[in-house]
């Protein structure tokens, strides 16, 4: 498991754009499974929507990626820690079913490749047992 201090020691992201709250797993070189809790107090929430909140998909793949990023430099090797993880591209991201206060988002992503700085992952947001969102996504490691 891997604490919330860790994680904003690792992601440039702060409040209100920090969207992982907690790993629960971690395989270097291979997965993440981590947590969004997802909360009424969200400053989003407020105009999206004010009479049914529900939270915007652009900021469920934002939380993917965010973990990807996480999964990347607990993999990379301690010399390139110097570097930022950037979201390069999105394919085929489709949205199941709607994200509201109260539920707790499951993020899990995948490596599928990495050739130099680029890298490839498949993601996935479920709440329970229920696929939210899923996407492939490309990032690439630049030095800050």
């Amino acid at each position: 498991m891997i604490s919330i201090e860790r994680i904003q020691s690792l992601l440039p992201h702060d409040y209100p754009f920090l969207l992982v709250d907690r790993v629960l797993e971690l395989e270097k070189g291979k997965r993440i499974l981590a947590i969004k809790n997802v909360t009424v107090n969200e400053p989003y929430f407020q105009g999206h929507f004010p009479q049914r909140p529900i939270m915007p998909g652009v900021l469920i793949l934002e939380a993917m990626a965010q973990a990807g990023g996480i999964l990347a430099f607990e993999t990379i090797e301690e010399a390139v820690r110097d570097r930022a993880v950037y979201f390069m591209g999105i394919d085929r991201a489709k949205f199941r079913r709607i994200v509201v206060p109260g539920d707790q988002l499951f993020l899990e992503t995948l490596i599928l490749k990495r050739r130099g700085a680029y890298w490839s992952f498949q993601c996935y947001a479920r709440v329970d047992d229920n696929m939210v969102a899923e996407a492939k996504m490309l990032a690439a490691l630049e030095r800050k």
